[in-house]
């Protein structure tokens, strides 16, 4: 296990700047994400990771080494790239071995290692096959031993599950987290894939235009969002524009065209003043319906478009001011009329009001 330090990074290509001086460090033994929009800069950082880019400015290290203007080769890392990139007339097992073999490892250590990793991601039985008589599923997990049996210092994993189906994408997920525990690798995982960051990530960054909008774990990252862009990105949410009335003890009272709401910054450091326009950002699964009014975080309104799902039901809530989207867990107020439905109170709870500075 080790630690990547990122300091200062800075990567430009022609007059375009991808990376913005960036400061990152992820931690030994951690799974860690770089999500974010497509040209945010995530897998420019994970190819300077790798060794791919140099950097024009900043640094990399690995513990106390810096790799900054290493080769790729004699950093050690495993990389998996989206395509898998395996060898078609190669065997199974001459695929994870390539790695070794250009090494000049010993046969007999060669063959030791490929059968652990192969074993390690359920692949043994299928040694002797060919790329192309194996599932979608299959190569992944051929391309991940390969990664893994070099015994890399970290694992770097570009997009890895993009090509894969739903189903396969869900087994694969608790998969990949298993095995890097398991080898107790550091990890940098790129994805667009919400989900799939947020289901299986010890931490994650959130990238756009090459800077660093928010790092912290999956919770941290989906319930106090620091802005409306990270907001917006993870998830879906309501955002509701408003001015503040007051500022105590943590707490921010904020009016709206739709009513009062008491809630949370979601940027600890930020210091809005009291008559400040921000945003709210209040997650649709938040939203109590109710045919009572709550004395506070209240909206009077009346569902209009209803979606059925089963276990649960997504609304339009039609409000003064702006629709709302509502998701109720085992639904009670489906509207199957096609009109409106009956006047109803849409409430949430102070914690989950998240005040934004514009």
């Amino acid at each position: 296990m080790i630690t990547i330090g990122i300091s200062k990074l800075t990567k430009r290509f022609g007059q375009t700047t991808a990376l913005h001086g960036l400061d990152l460090t992820i931690e030994a033994g951690e799974l860690f994400f770089l999500l974010g929009p497509s040209g945010c800069g995530k897998t420019t950082l994970l190819r300077s990771i790798a060794g791919f880019y140099i950097p024009e400015q900043g640094k990399i290290s690995f513990d106390a080494d810096d790799v900054t203007r290493l080769e790729p080769h004699k950093r050690n890392t495993g990389m998996m790239f989206q395509s898998y990139a395996l060898w078609p007339h190669l065997t199974v097992s001459e695929n994870v071995a390539f790695g070794l073999v250009e090494r000049k490892v010993d046969r007999g250590e060669i063959d030791r290692r490929v059968n652990e990793a192969l074993e390690s991601v359920r692949m043994g039985k299928y040694a002797a096959r060919k790329p192309n008589e194996l599932s979608g599923g299959q190569q992944q997990r051929v391309a991940l031993a390969r990664a893994l049996v070099i015994r890399p210092r970290c694992l770097l994993l570009d997009e890895p599950l993009s090509n894969l189906d739903a189903k396969l994408r869900l087994e694969m997920r608790a998969e990949i987290r298993r095995v890097c525990k398991e080898f107790k690798l550091t990890t940098v995982y790129v994805t667009h894939d919400q989900k799939e960051a947020l289901s299986i990530a010890d931490r994650m960054a959130i990238l756009d235009a090459g800077h660093i909008l928010q790092v912290g774990s999956p919770r941290e990252i989906y319930c106090r969002p620091n802005s409306r862009t990270v907001a917006h990105f993870i998830g879906e949410t309501d955002f509701i524009e408003g001015k503040i009335v007051t500022i105590a003890d943590g707490s921010v009272v904020v009016e709206s065209l739709i009513g009062r709401f008491n809630g949370v910054m979601g940027d600890a450091a930020a210091r809005p003043a009291v008559g400040s326009s921000v945003t709210l950002s209040i997650r649709p699964e938040c939203w109590r319906l109710s045919n009572d009014k709550m004395d506070n975080n209240c909206v009077r309104g009346r569902i209009g478009e209803s979606i059925y799902l089963g276990e649960v039901a997504q609304y339009g809530f039609v409000t003064s001011g702006p629709v709302l989207k509502i998701f109720e867990l085992n639904p009670r107020h489906v509207n199957t009329s096609g009109g409106m439905g009956e006047e109803l109170f849409a409430c949430v709870e102070r914690q989950d009001v998240v005040v934004l500075e514009r």
